[in-house]
């Protein structure tokens, strides 16, 4: 999975709170929103076509201005991240079991539900 600055990962967190797609000027106005920062739309352009080339987003032609997508869902790409730190590790099984027992009781309990040992 490409990896992503932090100035990416503020604007797909944009694309993921909003109601729907949104434009790189709403994306720059979500960012710039409550920050000392005033990111220029140029910015805002080249951050959202690197996440388009990584295919985090997509963006719609069709429409004037365009608008952005994202192609998954906050909690897919968590677990995607999940995924993939987990083929990192070289016994997997002893990087689950240090997961589990760092997870507190609520996650404890969704893993028991997702995997049918209540």
């Amino acid at each position: 999975m490409a990896t992503l600055g932090d100035l990416e990962r503020s604007a797909l967190e944009r694309l993921w709170d909003a109601s729907g797609p949104l434009t790189a000027n709403e994306v720059r106005d979500a960012l710039n929103a409550g920050s000392e920062r005033s990111l220029a739309i140029t910015t805002v352009l080249t951050v959202l076509t690197r996440l388009e080339r990584k295919h985090f987003v997509r963006r719609e032609r069709g429409l004037r201005p365009h608008v952005f997508i994202p192609l998954k869902s906050r909690d897919e790409f968590v677990a995607d991240l999940m995924h993939e730190a987990l083929g990192a590790a070289p016994d997997r099984q002893a990087a689950l079991a240090r997961f589990v027992t760092l997870a507190g009781p609520d996650e404890t309990a969704a893993l028991k539900r997702l995997l049918g040992a209540d």
